[in-house]
């Protein structure tokens, strides 16, 4: 198993990045370092987990260590949806750089197809509690992504939560100068996404999985919401093998040909989740898996279900 993926650009990315949504400031910095201390060398962040900052410190600490070079990092980092105006994009781009204390980041993305009121606030609500979107066009925000790669303060561009038909538009965008190296999207055995998959390959895009372990600790969760970690199918699978739930669970999207990003800030969970190298899942393994998809989503953004540019209601 390679321990990176090759995106159009020639980039080499590495195939487990630590995810940090919910990585509460106070902890992150701890889990950013001990994830590369440990092995990780690609960290994938956002403006809107709003902890950018202390993993721009744990970093520039591993750097001065002398730990890690800097071309050794493959850094993501995503766009936020209050953003999307074109003049906003390069100023959303610096405020990241800054904050990680970074010349340029690997990988910037598109978060969600979905532009909001720009303002302070990250999820502007209207009276009734749906978001308030802008009437901006993510083409055009695509514009402005590709004149950061030709500046330099990023060095490649993609998307993430865009469905098939959202990635055809900007493919066929007049004037295209870069296409999506990636598309981020949750991915698990109760969400295969295998068109969608099918269709990111068949245009030289990298598909990176979000949210391989279900994300148990997403605010939202209810009691009788399904639970991948608990599930005694998959843990009859990880017993087979020797290993843990949570490694099934990474090691699934790998042999996939996908990138995986799981959260943890618990450091013997983030050593754990690296530990995927050194057992192979059987084809058999890999169909049962698959066949437990119920289209069963964590992250719907189900406040901008009226949205133009709402990705979930396409099929892919």
């Amino acid at each position: 198993m390679a321990r990176f993926l090759v995106l159009y650009t020639g980039a080499k990315m590495p195939i487990v990045g630590l995810g940090t949504w919910k990585s509460a400031p106070g902890k992150v910095g701890e889990a950013v370092k001990v994830a590369i201390d440990v092995g990780y060398r690609h960290i994938d962040c956002a403006y809107v987990y709003q902890n950018e900052n202390e993993v721009g410190e744990a970093i520039q600490e591993k750097l001065k260590e002398k730990v890690v070079k800097r071309e050794d990092l493959f850094i993501v980092s995503k766009l936020w949806c209050t953003y999307h105006d074109k003049s906003l994009v390069r100023g959303a781009c610096k405020k990241t750089l800054s904050d990680l204390k970074l010349d340029y980041v690997d990988l910037y993305l598109i978060h969600w197809p979905t532009g909001f009121k720009a303002g302070e606030d990250n999820f502007p609500l209207d009276e009734t509690g749906s978001v308030i979107p802008s009437d901006t066009d993510f083409l055009d925000t695509w514009t402005a992504m590709e004149e950061l790669v030709e500046e330099g303060l990023v060095k490649a561009i993609g998307v993430s939560n865009f469905n098939h038909l959202q990635i055809e538009r900007i493919l066929n965008k007049p004037g295209l100068k870069y296409k999506p190296a990636v598309n981020q999207i949750e991915c698990h055995p109760y969400l295969t996404q295998e068109k969608l998959v099918q269709y990111c390959e068949s245009k030289g895009i990298v598909v990176t999985a979000y949210s391989p372990l279900g994300s148990p600790d997403r605010p939202w969760a209810k009691p009788e919401d399904p639970s991948l970690l608990d599930d005694p199918r998959i843990k009859a699978i990880a017993n087979k093998h020797g290993k843990t739930v949570a490694q099934v669970l990474i090691r699934f999207p790998m042999q996939r040909n996908l990138i995986v990003i799981p959260k943890s800030v618990t450091p013997e969970r983030i050593a754990e989740n690296f530990q995927v190298f050194d057992f192979e899942l059987s084809s058999s393994d890999m169909s049962t898996l698959l066949s437990y998809n119920r289209n069963w989503r964590v992250c719907a953004l189900v406040s901008c279900a009226n949205h133009k540019d709402y990705p979930f209601k396409a099929e892919f």
